[in-house]
């Protein structure tokens, strides 16, 4: 079990962002903006003025992982309506991670091993052990499956499969409603349950102002689980890819005194898995299952651009080990009072630790 964060709060439902920006008549990059930083007053900005609080050799670093339609409608062996949530594959391969549903999004607590899901197209998932505890027989949120689909699972969902969403929604969305601008859609295996949302504000007109303000951005590639971790749950083990331009790129921005932000949690999780103790990073690819936080604080991510979670969840953790407990309490609080939005379609936060990046130009 993950050490708990020391955030305490609660999220009124009111809050939830029940719909896209756009269907509240917003555009993408007009959800909200706070920028929080130590020893500094908060602003309240739009996200289309991000640019104006980045500075000339600053690097923004995003996820390019696209969103798979990874939730699928089925029914248990005694006829029961479940909802199957497809995390992603297993590290050992030809098996995938799952999570049980009502259709009304609440878990599925009663699901036992060697239980078989009928799901469209006369496919049929087969529960084989829990994950990540294997031992247990019954009550896991999360299953190891077998999922025997001809052609391949990914293009089956795209024909059988939809958006993974939660019951805050007050509709379903088609799939490019879950895409950042940013998402490769390669083609090429399973790529993410669901959205790395911390990009999905970035449009073209804010990637013109952040070229124009001298500011880079790169990608790399972390393929997200399911975002419904439960309290006490680390997160799960993910793919991903540092490719060489981004790891030249974070350290060239490092040497010349520039803030590396990493936009979202994929993203901070991914660099600093190939992060050395000096903060220098180097390429790799493959699974990580880096847990940042306090005994594990960032060594290459100066900031963060980041949608708002929930109370005790893990990703607080992370926020506090790039920025500090004070300052990401500090945010929170301004955020329940002055009403901002959570959750995929909600607002945005900007985190900068700037002792990190003073302390490298001074050195």
């Amino acid at each position: 079990m993950s050490p708990a964060s020391t955030q305490a709060f609660t999220v009124p439902p009111e809050l939830s962002a029940a719909a896209p920006p756009e269907a509240r008549g917003v555009p993408r990059d007009g959800v909200r903006l706070l920028v929080a930083r130590p020893g500094r007053p908060l602003r309240h900005l739009v996200f289309s003025g991000l640019p104006g609080v980045l500075r000339r050799g600053d690097l923004l670093v995003v996820n390019d992982s696209d969103t798979e339609p990874a939730a699928l409608d089925g029914h248990r062996a005694d006829g029961r309506p479940v909802v199957l949530h497809v995390s992603g594959p297993t590290r050992r391969g030809g098996e995938w991670i799952v999570e049980l549903r009502s259709p009304d999004g609440r878990r599925v607590g009663d699901g036992a091993a060697g239980e078989a899901v009928r799901l469209p197209g006369g496919v049929t998932a087969f529960l084989l052990a829990a994950h990540p505890d294997p031992h247990r027989r019954s009550g896991s949120r999360l299953w190891r499956a077998r999922i025997p689909v001809a052609g391949g699972l990914s293009q089956w969902l795209a024909t059988f499969g939809r958006p993974i969403t939660y019951p805050y929604l007050r509709e379903p969305r088609p799939i490019d409603d879950h895409r950042t601008m940013f998402a490769r859609r390669d083609g090429h295996g399973f790529a993410s349950a669901e959205m790395p949302s911390a990009a999905r504000p970035f449009t073209p007109a804010v990637l013109c102002g952040l070229h124009r303000r001298g500011v880079e951005v790169v990608a790399l590639t972390l393929h997200t689980g399911v975002a419904s971790l439960e309290k006490g749950e680390e997160p799960l083990p993910e793919r991903y890819a540092v490719p060489a331009t981004t790891a030249a790129a974070v350290n060239a921005t490092r040497a010349t005194g520039g803030r590396v932000v990493a936009v979202g949690t994929t993203v901070a999780r991914a660099l600093e898995t190939v992060a050395e103790p000096d903060g220098t990073v180097r390429v790799g690819a493959g699974w990580t299952d880096l847990v940042l936080g306090p005994e594990r604080p960032a060594r290459a991510v100066d900031g963060l651009v980041t949608g708002w979670h929930e109370p005790e969840a893990s990703h607080l953790l992370l926020l506090e080990a790039v920025a500090g407990a004070d300052l990401v309490r500090r945010a929170y609080a301004a955020a329940l009072a002055r009403g901002y939005l959570w959750h995929e379609f909600g607002d945005s936060c900007l985190l900068l630790d700037t002792t990190l990046d003073t302390t490298r130009r001074a050195g």
